[in-house]
This record gives C-alpha cells, sequence and structure tokens, in this order.
C-alpha cells in the first residue's frame, strides 16, 4: 500500500471511529482533503460537523509548515475595533514564499458571533479567525475552518422582525447606512463592474458570496476598495479583471 493510500485509510478508520460510516460523498470528499493537503483526522487537523468537513487552525498552521510558508504577520484594525463592546477586527497576511505579494485575510469577532466558552476572548479568536482566512486563501483550502463559525452555526435565521434590513444587506438594527449603499454608491462613482466587485468581496472575506460575510469584514472590503480606487482605479481595475480571468479558468 502506498503512502497516500496508508493516508487515505487511516483517516477513513479514524473518521469511522469518531463520527459512525461515512456516507459516499463525505468519503469522497475526505479522500480529496487527504491526497491534496495531507490533512489528518487523528491528528484533530479535520472536523465533521453537521454532515460538512471543517478544517482546524491547527491543521491550517500545519499545512502551512509542511509548505514552507514564510511567515504569517497580523494587524489589529483599530477604526473597526469597539473595544468597550469586545468587538475586534484582525488583518492578517500569510506569505508562502519569501519575496512574494502575500495573501490577505479579515476576522471579526464579537459577543454575538462567538460561543460563550471563548467569552472575553473575542480578541483572539478574531486574529485566529483572520489567521486562518489569509491559509486558506493561500493554500486554496475551499472548506471552512472550524475557528470561524458562529456561536450558532446551524441555527436558522433569527426572527425577521428583529432586523431592519433584508438578509443580504448586512445591516444591524442600529440604523446605520447599510453597507450594500455604500458599496453601489462606490460601484456607481468609479464606474466599477458590480459582478467582479463581488467577486473580489467574496475572495476579500473568505466566502462563498459576500452576503456570508459579517459586517465587520464588509465594512473592511468598502473601506478598501475605496482607498483602492482613490489611490489607483487603473490598478484596481487590472485587479478586478482578474477575477474575470479566474472564473473563465475554472469554467
Amino acid at each position: 500500500m502506498g503512502i497516500k493510500q496508508s493516508r487515505c485509510h487511516r483517516n477513513c478508520q479514524a473518521a469511522r471511529f469518531y463520527w459512525g460510516k461515512l456516507e459516499r460523498g463525505l468519503r469522497h470528499q475526505l479522500i480529496t482533503l487527504t491526497n491534496r493537503y495531507g490533512l489528518s483526522v487523528c491528528a484533530g487537523d479535520l472536523k465533521l460537523l453537521s454532515g460538512r468537513w471543517y478544517v482546524t487552525h491547527s491543521g491550517l498552521l500545519g499545512l502551512a509548515r509542511r509548505k514552507r510558508c514564510s511567515g504569517i504577520k497580523t494587524y489589529i484594525v483599530r477604526g473597526l475595533c469597539e473595544p468597550h463592546a469586545w468587538r475586534w477586527v484582525f488583518r492578517a497576511t500569510v506569505y508562502t514564499h519569501p519575496g512574494t505579494p502575500g495573501f490577505t485575510g479579515y476576522g471579526d469577532a464579537d459577543p454575538s458571533n462567538t460561543s460563550a466558552l471563548v467569552r472575553g476572548a473575542e480578541l483572539r479568536v478574531a486574529e485566529t479567525r483572520a489567521v486562518n482566512r489569509a491559509l486558506r486563501k493561500a493554500y486554496g483550502i475551499g472548506i471552512c475552518s472550524v475557528e470561524e463559525l458562529g456561536s450558532q452555526p446551524f441555527s436558522v435565521e433569527p426572527p425577521q422582525h428583529r432586523r431592519t434590513d433584508p438578509p443580504n444587506g448586512n445591516g444591524l438594527a442600529t440604523g446605520q447606512p447599510r453597507l450594500r449603499d455604500k458599496l453601489c454608491l462606490l460601484i456607481r462613482k468609479y464606474e466599477l463592474d458590480p459582478t467582479l466587485v463581488k467577486r473580489y468581496a467574496a475572495d476579500f472575506c473568505g466566502t462563498e458570496a459576500l452576503r456570508d460575510a459579517g459586517r465587520d469584514l464588509v465594512e473592511a472590503f468598502i473601506s478598501t476598495l475605496a482607498e483602492e480606487a482613490a489611490k489607483d482605479r487603473a490598478a484596481l481595475i487590472c485587479k478586478l479583471n482578474s477575477y474575470n480571468q479566474l472564473e473563465e479558468v475554472k469554467s
């Protein structure tokens, strides 16, 4: 039995021990994750929650070490933080090789989107989420990390009367301007392609779609987009066009 086959066999056995017999789709996903990234169930690199695979922080760090990651830098985004409310936002940049541009991810945490088990440690949770998103982007990990989950990741949406914005508006019941309106104004002001902006936003936030990102991350994206557009619109257009090329390659 080859090394890869042996690793897959061990992972499947461990998964069956922890979570019972896997459906064919989950087993296939596990084998793919094992072969592609060398993740280990026994080492705690992967978790199965509500029928979906999630990677862990330790699993991502182990992958970075195996890939000889040259460094990770984290920065606190002070303009988006509210220390009195235990609300923190971090930016992390992963450098896969010396002298190359890094991969950036943002992470946010506050008492409303973290478990009671980590209450009081929201700052570290935000930093961990930022690092995880940057690592997932750097190494092409298509599954979410456990640490990015909120306090009730599998619950249904709260009753509609508790919100003042539509589900996709990334708004809060505080009377603040809707983030979607701010983004639309930027798109119109600088004549940007809305579709490409959405793809850039999803990549920036580390989510499948912009609507899945938290308000803090969307705020960070809008701030970054405005800064890039004002500084060098031509460079921003080139960056947006690269997302169109990536989509063509995928298709």
